[in-house]
């Protein structure tokens, strides 16, 4: 029996060497029944918390994606997927017209503010809202056994110019995020990019935790699950603020399912929200909301999950640019660029 493009049914998953813990995800998986009628949730790996992801509702499958192109490109495809799950920057890095109203009014009025401007990806106010804004983590400096740099937490983003770190530090892949914590001042982003050992958020981490560097620039919600057990790790949130990545739900242009309400509503309320803030997942959610939640976690981790209200509104988002701001930037980056031997 030939399998569905889409999933491939157990024993074909067993046959080709997929273990228990992926064939315990029956929500990833379409056994070896058709999938024809069901409504598509495409994504990639852990772009949602598993706990939320096996409770999608009965007539929706999700679709699991190497990379974000893929996902997008669910977008477009025949038959379309019904809802996508970006980041802020995929889903900002095509037009508008892409995508519809999301057509959530309720669920989008109880969020913050901060996630308003998100929601309409940043197009200006009167804008419809295309997004549905779940969650949002800030870049923070991610140090490993580095207490001298700890204690000078009040230079924040400028640690990461300490002739320490050289060759020690992971940056971030995209030069824009870069360029946000320390500006596109010519000498300035020169001395950045001496630092670096790698450009790589996703093993990032990896290379931290085996001693190959001292800190990196992550996104905090990969980190929150760590600190409680690895005492090495220390993070740094600069006071100056920090670059925020949103998490979005998306409805092509053209798609008729209408959104699954109640299963959007689990995750701002109950127990789930809580599984959610321990694994480092943060909704746009009221402050008198979250703090009977967080105030269960260690202080130092409490301060992360919700921080004084003050950082927050000097963070800022990275909203999408033009072609023009695009070239512009990728040129100040690349003439950045260290010359051999420096």
């Amino acid at each position: 029996m030939a399998s569905s493009p889409e999933f491939l049914c157990r024993r074909e998953l067993l046959r080709l060497g997929v273990g228990a813990a992926a064939l315990g995800a029956p929500w990833l998986l379409g056994g070896c029944r058709s999938a024809q009628g069901a409504a598509v949730l495409a994504l990639t790996a852990k772009q949602l918390p598993a706990a939320w992801l096996k409770d999608l509702p009965a007539g929706w499958r999700a679709r699991q994606l190497e990379a974000p192109q893929a996902v997008l490109e669910q977008g477009r495809r025949d038959p379309v997927a019904a809802l996508l799950a970006l980041s802020d920057g995929w889903a900002g890095s095509v037009a508008s017209s892409s995508w519809q109203s999301f057509g959530a009014p309720e669920l989008l009025a109880r969020l913050t503010p901060l996630a308003a401007s998100a929601s309409r990806l940043f197009a200006p106010e009167g804008q419809p809202a295309l997004a549905y804004p779940w969650s949002f983590t800030p870049w923070v400096i991610l140090l490993r056994s580095r207490p001298d740099l700890q204690e000078r937490a009040q230079e924040g983003w400028s640690l990461l110019l300490d002739p320490s770190l050289r060759g020690r530090l992971v940056l971030p892949s995209s030069p824009r995020v870069c360029m946000a914590l320390v500006g596109s001042e010519p000498e300035q982003l020169k001395q950045l990019r001496r630092q670096a050992l790698a450009y790589d958020e996703r093993d990032g981490l990896n290379l931290v935790l085996s001693g190959a560097a001292e800190a990196a620039v992550l996104p905090l919600r990969r980190l929150v699950p760590l600190l409680r057990r690895d005492l090495r790790l220390a993070v740094l949130w600069p006071a100056s603020g920090a670059p925020l990545s949103w998490e979005l739900l998306l409805r092509p242009t053209g798609v008729e399912q209408p959104v699954p309400l109640a299963w959007l509503a689990e995750l701002l309320e109950g127990p789930l929200l809580a599984s959610l803030l321990a694994a480092g997942w943060v909704p746009p959610l009221p402050r008198e909301q979250l703090e009977p939640l967080v105030s269960r976690f260690p202080a130092a981790i409490a301060s992360l999950l919700l921080p004084p209200a003050g950082l927050l509104e000097r963070c800022w988002s990275l909203p999408p640019l033009d072609t023009a701001e695009r070239l512009a930037l990728q040129s100040r980056w690349d003439a950045a660029a260290p010359l051999p031997g420096t």
